[in-house]
């Protein structure tokens, strides 16, 4: 009995899954509970298993491929012959014969053209074969089960040799980064301010603390204060959100991902710190769940010693603004008519200027400085 495995629901808000790996092959006996394929959303790597005991007869995607929620994954042939219990069918009762009848001529009925069956493509060759005109029926398949490929229809097709050199797909996290900043940078109409920040005195306070649960705290207090920065547009309407959510971007192996704290506004600094430290480190190791990445209503970067002395972060689509700190090193500053040197940072704001506006935004920051400048 061939059972029809279609990709399972992999999380809140995840429409679809990118095959990163398969690891079974046509053919191959599986049981119940064997991993069958790695599955790359923007949120994490799953390992899919076999729900059931039999053998592969079909990929219906190629590594690289994007799969919709609910969509055909893969065949497995379970060798159940119809399910226990079911009634057979009956046999066809013999009918008597019937007399000859009569020989005649009649004339021959036309030859119906049997229609091609359809042609197993990817969607990317299917794109190729439009781009090139090239006709997929008289294309050989070196695919999964026969299917014809991009690489199947640009041979075919005598496409032009592509620049020469090492190449790595966009897949995964790393594409749907792609998307979103794309994303970001064709409908956010951005604007960015910036101020200097003088954290000498919290640089001297702060001990083994980092500055991120510092930010955390100013930004928080800002949101407050400037309700249009913790909103997003829904439709026509701007949303003012009830709840805080901060995202704090960090640098993992498949790129710049938010883990987010939804409770920021009830730690201690301390407390912030330990759990900035944590989500930090399990998305550098790659093991941050799904649900740490989800839920964000506004982010914020420190760029740290590696960062340029300045920058203007990509709004995060779905939210009003991202605040960034960046690089803080000691500059010689007027201060009371003297020159001093202090730990200087630049601090940006940049914001959707659909839902607020430049002079809010700089009262935004300034507050945020200001926080910063007598933290505790």
């Amino acid at each position: 009995m061939a059972y029809e495995f279609l990709l399972p629901d992999l999380g809140e808000g995840v429409a679809e899954g990118e095959i990163a790996t398969w690891l079974v092959s046509v053919g191959q006996r599986v049981a119940e509970d064997d991993p069958m394929v790695e599955v790359e959303t923007d949120k994490a790597t799953v390992d899919i298993p076999s729900p059931v005991d039999g053998v592969v007869a079909a990929l219906h995607a190629e590594t690289g491929e994007r799969v919709a929620v609910g969509a055909p994954l893969l065949t497995i042939e379970t060798g159940d012959g119809g399910g226990e219990g079911a009634p057979a069918a009956p046999a066809a009762a013999a009918a008597p014969a019937a007399p000859a009848a009569p020989v005649q001529a009649t004339p021959a009925a036309p030859v119906q053209a049997t229609p091609a069956a359809p042609v197993q493509a990817t969607p990317g060759a299917r794109r190729a074969a439009r781009e090139l005109e090239v006709e997929l029926s008289a294309v050989a398949g070196s695919g999964p089960g026969g299917a014809v490929t991009e690489a199947d229809v640009r041979a075919a097709g005598g496409a032009p040799a592509r620049a020469e050199g090492r190449r790595e797909p966009l897949r995964g996290v790393r594409r749907r980064i792609a998307e979103r900043l794309a994303e970001s940078h064709r409908e956010v109409p951005k604007v960015t301010v910036v101020e200097e920040c003088d954290v000498t005195e919290l640089a001297a306070r702060r001990g083994e603390l980092s500055y991120v649960p510092f930010v955390v705290k100013a930004v928080v207090s800002g949101l407050r204060a400037f309700p249009d920065f913790n909103a997003t547009l829904d439709g026509d309407d701007i949303v003012y959100l009830d709840r805080i959510a901060v995202g704090v971007a960090a640098q993992g192996p498949r790129g710049l991902v938010v883990p987010v704290l939804h409770d920021a506004a009830d730690r201690t600094v301390e407390q912030l710190d330990a759990e900035v430290k944590r989500l930090a480190q399990a998305v550098r190791d790659d093991t941050v769940a799904p649900e740490q990445l989800r839920g964000g209503t506004f982010t914020v970067t420190l760029a740290g010693k590696l960062g340029g002395y300045f920058a203007t972060p990509l709004v995060n689509p779905g939210e009003a603004a991202i605040l960034g700190v960046h690089r803080i090193q000691q500059r010689p500053v007027v201060r009371d008519g003297e020159i001093a040197i202090r730990e200087i940072g630049l601090v940006s704001c940049s914001f959707d200027h659909r839902i607020t506006d430049g002079t809010r935004a700089s009262m935004f920051l300034l507050h945020v400085i200001d926080e910063l400048q007598r933290a505790r």
